[in-house]
């Protein structure tokens, strides 16, 4: 019997990077820092739930910290199924665009072959960075697999830098995020980590030419919680 073949090569399995890339800056110290780690935490098992129920992809996740310059906090792309989340610690400044230039050296095409999904990045910062934002940001966009990327922004508190997210995202149809609160930031998290992660490895986003065109279309994130004054970072 004949065996038709797909166009693109077989759809089972394919690779999605899946990138944190969080601040750690100062003023993260305490509570905010304490309930990003929760949050990621308390995500990973919905995450797994996730990638589990959907064969078409292999899900790796991959972190970057950034505060005073930018390092991987899990460098290695990790199988989700084996993905744990050490605590981070906040001090410094916010160099978010040496966060984005670490994360587009592995948006590259040599370390991201065509087979791959769509990643998905998602950018949590409770402030403005520190650094050139831009350059960070041109280098991430002339890499192909960061232009067709799926970028989340989430900020934390009244002081994100909202536009700056906006401008991460790149889509105007996508609006950033804004947890007030730790219920809202662990919604958020687990939203970026469970929806988001479905819609990027759903098969609708496995076309051939996934890096030359097409974006992922995203579905709506759930509302903000209605809190009192007193509980608003």
């Amino acid at each position: 019997m004949e065996i038709i073949k797909r166009p693109g090569g077989a759809m089972a399995n394919r690779p999605l990077h899946f990138f944190w890339l969080a601040d750690c800056s100062g003023s993260m110290y305490g509570e905010k820092i304490e309930q990003l780690n929760y949050a990621i935490r308390n995500a990973i098992k919905p995450m797994q739930d996730v990638a589990a129920d959907n064969p078409n992809a292999q899900v790796m996740v991959r972190a970057i910290k950034f505060s005073t310059g930018a390092q991987w906090h899990i460098a290695q792309a990790t199988p989700v199924e084996d993905f744990k989340w050490d605590n981070l610690t906040a001090n410094g400044v916010t160099d978010m665009g040496l966060a984005l230039q670490l994360a587009a050296e592995q948006l590259d095409v040599t370390q991201m072959p065509e087979r791959c999904l769509p990643p998905v990045l998602v950018l949590v910062s409770d402030g403005q960075p520190t650094d050139d934002f831009n350059d960070g940001l041109n280098t991430l966009m002339n890499k192909p697999w960061g232009r067709k990327s799926v970028r989340i922004g989430i900020g934390i508190g009244q002081d994100a830098d909202l536009e700056v997210l906006q401008k991460f995202i790149g889509n105007p149809e996508i609006r950033p995020l804004q947890a007030n609160n730790a219920e809202d930031l662990v919604k958020y998290i687990r939203w970026a980590s469970t929806v988001v992660l479905q819609a990027a490895s759903a098969p609708a986003s496995q076309v051939k030419d996934q890096v030359s065109g097409g974006v992922v279309p995203i579905p709506q994130a759930p509302p903000a919680s209605d809190i009192d004054a007193d509980d608003v970072w």
